[in-house]
Parts: C-alpha cells; structure tokens; sequence
C-alpha cells in the first residue's frame, strides 16, 4: 500500500500546482501538447478502432426490436390507464364541487 503525503508534501505540492495554473503560460505547460498526426494515419487509425466494432447479428436485432416494441405498448397501456383513471377522478371531484 503506498505512503500517504505529509501534510508539509501536500501544501508543497498544492501551492506548485497552483503557481503554474495561476500564470498565463502556466496553462499551456500543464495541457499535454498535441501531436501532430498526418492524415494517412489518421486514417489507419479510424480504420483500426473500426475493426474492434461488433456488430449485432440480425436475429440479435430482431429481438431487441421486438423487446422495445412490446416495452412502448405497454408503457402505452400504462399511460393510457392512469390518465383514465385521474382524468375519472379529477370530473367526479369538480362535479362534487360545482355541486352537480
């Protein structure tokens, strides 16, 4: 497990890290510098995130769109109930109160 700082380390530390933040040029010290990549291997590398790509099979996709479907109607049927049931209880309570 490692040491833990000294209180002394960490004051010592914070007061670094905020002199090189506080400055102007302090900024651009503490941004990693951007390397400058040419667009051929930009380009090999897209190709190489693409291939870690898995794709679904079409039977994968097919009942994942079944499942969202089912889900949507019946979230639907859900809706639909309880805005019957308030909008019900809502009318009898403004009949009761309009004295009808």
């Amino acid at each position: 497990m490692a040491r833990k700082p000294s209180p002394q380390a960490m004051r010592e530390r914070a007061a670094k890290t905020a002199a090189v933040m506080g400055s102007p040029s302090g900024a651009a010290v503490a941004a990693a510098p951007k390397k400058k990549t040419s667009l051929a291997q930009f380009a090999r590398e897209v190709r190489a995130e693409a291939r870690k790509i898995t794709w679904t099979s079409r039977k994968e996709t097919w009942i994942t769109s079944v499942m969202v479907a089912i889900m949507v109607t019946l979230a639907a049927i859900f809706f639909w109930i309880v805005n019957t049931i308030l909008n019900f209880g809502i009318t009898q309570l403004l009949k009761i109160a309009t004295g009808g």
